[in-house]
């Protein structure tokens, strides 16, 4: 009971944190575009300044987690989350309120509003990285099936509040865009104290979480230390597992770490337009009719494509940990990164090739490719973040999670620029192929990591062994005494 307790309330904190993101990022954009109609500048600065702050102070908030209390740290990007959505909300309603003030007042109160965006964004960061990549490794005791589980059922969190969070702020939004940002608002004043108090039970719970990651190490500590760096690399005598101090040594521990290529491999991942977000969103709604038909793609038949789209994702989320216990987190890695770049590049060559003929007929097989390639990116995600939570120490989570979170943002802004380039929609087939070549850079970045680790990418022989004294069975020993010693610490 006690370890349900425990695992509750942390799924508990994770969705209330995760719900009041969603919505407040979609509602934001909404409420501004209702106070500043007529124009599609606003939004964008808003959301430009948003995703550059998450791309350049990132580093510093993951040096901040590795240095602080577990508890403050989680203390403090709740509060700072709950505190600006509400100051965002008071600037929405006023700004909604006085839509004739002059674009100078506007501007400011804009100006303002972006500013707190970038301390929720940063917050929201805080909270993420510490919950998914540090406290889910501490309340499982490091064990494998117990922290699989965990993974799995915080990305079904995730996922459901991607698709319900937006779809409910809209339909308050359809009644009545005060009362959304009003709603935004109270929801975000009330939920605070159920979501602090949750996780601020868990770490009274598990003992583990109190003990500090920066505690000064004895002498034994201090040799542990140096074993996991050989362990870790033993032909590199550079890479430490101590706590990056400035941000160029948190990107040089970055690019040294073992999980380096996997990791970028992940980011990569996110310069994309071929997922049901603003720009093939976008894309659609500007499609003529089929041919011959007044068949189209209107908001109520998008809504339905999307939430096809996240039933695939969720799916993964049970797939993938039964995929991982069977073959282990780093084939199932590949397995996955090879189905979505199986499904995007038959479903983009029938769209280019199609194209010429009917723009509404040639993208049919690309929205099909997209909903199937769902699955093998949240299966991928799931192996490579076990992967990184096994490997990367946790002296350096943080640092090394948070520079992935940078490099993230700047692969969105990069898919942005894409259809910045390529704007009108005859032209989409372009974006369309960038995120396939960027999807298929991926899927040979991980295959490289795959042939470094285990010598080879398929050993067919040993792909259906089940798990045996802690380890995965492999032919490659080298593989099986790092995934032994990581299993046991």
């Amino acid at each position: 009971m006690r370890g349900v307790g425990v695992n509750t309330r942390l799924y508990i904190s994770h969705f209330l944190s995760t719900w009041n993101s969603r919505v407040f990022e979609f509602g934001a954009v909404l409420f501004i575009a209702s106070a500043i109609p007529g124009s599609l500048l606003p939004p964008s600065v808003y959301a430009l300044v948003r995703s550059l702050s998450a791309i350049f102070l990132s580093p510093v908030v993951g040096r901040y987690i590795d240095n602080k209390d577990r508890l403050h740290v989680v203390r403090l990007s709740i509060l700072s989350q709950r505190l600006v959505v509400a100051a965002s909300c008071i600037i929405f309603y006023f700004l909604l309120i006085g839509r004739f003030w002059s674009p100078a007042v506007q501007w400011m109160c804009l100006g303002a509003a972006s500013l707190l965006a970038c301390v929720e964004k940063l917050g929201s960061i805080m909270n993420r990285v510490s919950v998914e990549r540090d406290w889910v490794i501490v309340v499982s005791a490091d064990d494998e099936d117990v922290l699989r589980t965990l993974n799995a059922q915080m990305r079904r969190i995730d996922l459901v509040c991607k698709l319900v969070g937006p779809l409910f702020i809209a339909l308050v939004a359809a009644y009545s865009i005060a009362i959304a940002i009003l709603t935004t608002l109270g929801w975000n004043l009330v939920s605070v104290i159920v979501e602090y108090g949750a996780i601020a039970k868990v770490y009274d719970l598990v003992p583990a979480l109190q003990i500090s990651k920066q505690s000064m190490p004895t002498q034994r500590e201090d040799e542990a230390l140096m074993e996991e760096e050989a362990l870790l690399a033993p032909d590199d005598p550079e890479i430490s597992v101590r706590t990056p101090t400035s941000y160029w040594e948190s990107i040089k521990a970055y690019s040294r770490s073992p999980m380096f290529l996997p990791s970028l491999a992940l980011s990569l991942l996110y310069l994309t337009v071929l997922s049901f977000n603003g720009q093939m969103v976008t894309y659609l709604l500007a499609l003529p009719p089929f041919p011959n038909t007044n068949i189209s793609y209107n908001a109520a038949v998008i809504g339905g494509l999307r939430t096809f789209s996240t039933l695939s994702e969720i799916s993964a989320t049970f797939l993938s940990p039964l995929l991982m216990s069977r073959i282990g987190p780093i084939r199932s890695g590949l397995w996955a990164i090879n189905e979505q770049i199986m499904s995007l590049l038959l479903g983009t060559i029938l769209f280019v090739v199609l194209n010429d003929r009917s723009s509404s007929a040639a993208s049919f097989p690309l929205i099909v490719s997209v909903i199937l390639s769902r699955m093998g990116l949240w299966s991928f995600d799931l192996s490579v973040q076990l992967q990184i939570q096994q490997i990367v120490p946790k002296t350096q989570m943080g640092a090394f999670s948070t520079i992935e979170t940078s490099l993230q943002n700047t692969f969105e802004l990069l898919a942005y620029v894409s259809t910045i380039v390529f704007s009108r929609p005859e032209q989409f087939q372009w974006p369309a192929v960038i995120s396939c070549v960027a999807v298929t850079c991926a899927g040979g970045l991980y295959a490289r990591y795959v042939r470094e680790r285990r010598g080879h990418l398929i050993h067919w022989s040993s792909c259906l062994e089940v798990k045996q004294e802690g380890y995965q069975v492999s032919d490659d020993r080298s593989e099986r005494i790092l995934l032994s010693e990581l299993g046991s610490r």
